[in-house]
């Protein structure tokens, strides 16, 4: 077998007829895909980075921050999982800089097919990778917005009748039923259209942009079988992961033995045996 250690990051893939996926370990990225079949063996080997930082941490933080980190940068602010609690007009941004790079930016409103309908928003520069890291299978930005706040704003509404969240289970367990995400957008557009009226009446005409043309876009992960049940590894418990890895999707390694979210671990150092 083969080994490569590092400390590393989230999943990188690339949306293709499969997806492609690469684990980061330090300056090396190991291709996935290809070992899906073989047997392999992942070791924590109890030291942490900070992902922001770089600084050792005995514990991790919001996916991979060191505690300072946690309590100071705007990224791990509860505004970023709360989008519609921007606070950056205010003037209480942790990061007003970041702030205005990351969020006072073009966002889009979007519809996915996950473990079943669900409705979200990203940045303009994170599709489709945002869509793939939640193990969509179907995806459709539904509206394009001028801000994280108003996409926030706007998801709040349609969250009242459409699900802002994945079932991380079941969309492990096997593939949804296809939607037709079309008509779905169509459908809460007109049902939200007062809604909408009322935040363009507020920030603006453009600030708003129902995307009607926009077309669905289809996404295949590298998998060979689902497991009946889904037992997800702790690394933090079980430092020790072996089994043979089946698939991948999201940011999750399918092994028949349990899953990984390898999300979780970033700045974790790994040793992996394939």
């Amino acid at each position: 077998m083969s080994q490569v250690s590092g400390f590393i990051r989230k999943l990188s893939a690339n949306l293709s007829d499969v997806v492609q996926y690469e684990l980061p370990l330090g300056d090396q990225k190991l291709a996935l895909n290809p070992l899906i079949g073989n047997d392999i063996r992942l070791e924590f080997l109890q030291e942490i980075r900070c992902v922001a930082c770089d600084r050792k941490t005995n514990k991790s933080f919001n996916q991979g921050y060191c505690y300072p980190c946690f309590r100071s940068l705007a990224q791990c602010d509860s505004c970023i999982m709360s989008p519609h609690k921007c606070h950056f007009e205010a003037g209480t941004c942790r990061e007003p800089d970041w702030g205005q790079t990351n969020c006072m930016i073009d966002h889009y409103v979007y519809l996915a097919n996950t473990s079943g309908l669900k409705v979200g928003i990203t940045r303009h520069t994170q599709i489709p990778t945002r869509w793939i890291d939640q193990g969509a299978t179907q995806a459709l930005p539904i509206a394009r917005v001028s801000s994280r706040y108003l996409s926030g704003a706007l998801e709040v509404e349609l969250a009242k009748t459409t699900a802002d969240k994945t079932a991380w289970q079941a969309m492990l367990k096997g593939p949804p039923e296809p939607l037709d995400l079309e008509a779905q957008r169509d459908r809460l557009l007109s049902e939200y259209a007062s809604t909408i009226e009322d935040l363009q009446s507020r920030f603006g005409l453009q600030s708003i942009q129902p995307l009607l043309d926009a077309a669905t876009v289809n996404i295949t992960f590298p998998i060979t079988e689902y497991p009946d049940k889904v037992k997800a590894f702790n690394l933090d418990k079980e430092p020790v992961v072996e089994g043979r890895l089946v698939g991948i999707k999201g940011q999750y390694l399918i092994l028949d033995t349990g899953v990984l979210n390898l999300r979780k671990y970033g700045g974790y150092r790994l040793a992996i045996d394939y």
